[in-house]
């Protein structure tokens, strides 16, 4: 039996880091207003290079080793010397790898991040093994676990209503932490897995996207994502921090005022760092506390695992407050 069992991407990924790596202002070329670009023929000195492994079910897996959980992962790779980067990567975290499945066909997915100084990044990738992750090869006899975290699983619905419906079975509690491909299909499609789950992580554009609801109106973006959630609700907001509802609570908190070298598995940092905590029986509160102080710590490094904390470990900065409040009325 697992503590968490972990499903989703697997990637190789090489982190490049450059003073050439220039940004300007394009509002015709980005719905941002920003643009990263080269002079063609350049030549650009690279200031850092990191060759290491992500993905959210992988950068998830590292955080809950590292918090002393009995941990497993489910993801797809290729049968090559990337896929084997993979596998023994999670061994030396000392994660289980008999659940991750061997594409014979298709290689490991892969990314180079391109980032500048200030943290921000261009990610190019070529999506392989792990946009397959076979259902057939997934039964209640390996999902033994007292929590799933799902993250990103290439779009593919099926899987994941049929995961749940294994958990659902069996008693394990699911957190869920869909990515674009999930998100794009829509509430109508995802709303029985939505129900199904013991809590759900977004950001606050993917709330308001999911529900239809203005990204301003952070009340009823609530109140909609709690009528279908049986559990909690937690709705990330970059430098604002994170909104966090369990149908009768709200906590809200901030972030440390810290410098950020690289953003790239903040996302998977936080939310694995708060399901580490309910996962040991901890408050919601102290959950908050310890996923910020988890994102916070991995964006002072470059790669996604590199800052992942470990147990009893807070990193360097203080632990953000968090403020309560009760639910009277959505509206």
């Amino acid at each position: 039996m697992y503590d968490v069992i972990t499903i989703g991407a697997a990637t190789r990924d090489v982190f490049l880091l450059s003073d050439n790596f220039r940004v300007a202002k394009d509002m015709h070329l980005s719905a941002l207003g920003e643009v990263l670009y080269f002079n063609l023929g350049s030549k650009n000195e690279l200031k850092e290079v990191i060759l290491t492994t992500g993905g959210g079910a992988t950068n998830a897996a590292v955080t809950f080793a590292r918090q002393g959980l009995k941990t497993a992962c489910i993801c797809r790779v290729g049968d090559e010397e990337s896929g084997h980067d993979v596998v023994r990567a999670l061994k030396n975290e000392g994660i289980a790898t008999e659940l991750i499945q061997h594409d014979k066909k298709s290689s490991t997915a892969y990314s180079t991040i391109l980032t500048t100084q200030k943290g921000e990044r261009v990610i190019l990738t070529k999506r392989g093994a792990s946009d397959h992750i076979d259902a057939r090869g997934i039964s209640s006899a390996h999902l033994r676990a007292k929590w799933l975290y799902i993250s990103s699983v290439a779009g593919d619905i099926a899987l994941l209503r049929a995961v749940c419906a294994i958990a659902h079975a069996n008693g394990i509690r699911i957190a869920c932490n869909p990515g674009a491909r999930e998100l794009e299909k829509g509430l109508r499609v995802l709303e029985p897995v939505l129900r199904a789950v013991d809590v759900l992580f977004v950001n606050q554009e993917e709330a308001a996207q999911l529900t239809s609801i203005p990204y301003s109106k952070e009340n009823a973006i609530f109140q909609k994502l709690d009528e279908i959630v049986r559990g909690i609700v937690v709705m990330t907001k970059g430098p604002k921090g994170v909104v966090v509802s369990d149908g009768k609570k709200i906590y809200k908190a901030g972030i440390p005022r810290a410098p950020i070298v690289g953003r790239t598995g903040a996302g998977d940092a936080f939310g694995s760092g708060f399901i580490a905590a309910l996962a040991q029986e901890k408050p919601i509160s102290l959950a908050i506390q310890l996923g910020t102080a988890n994102a916070t710590s991995v964006v002072q490094h470059l790669s996604a695992k590199r800052g992942i904390l470990h147990k009893g470990k807070w990193g360097t900065w203080a632990r953000v407050a968090v403020k309560e409040g009760i639910i009277k009325n959505h509206g």
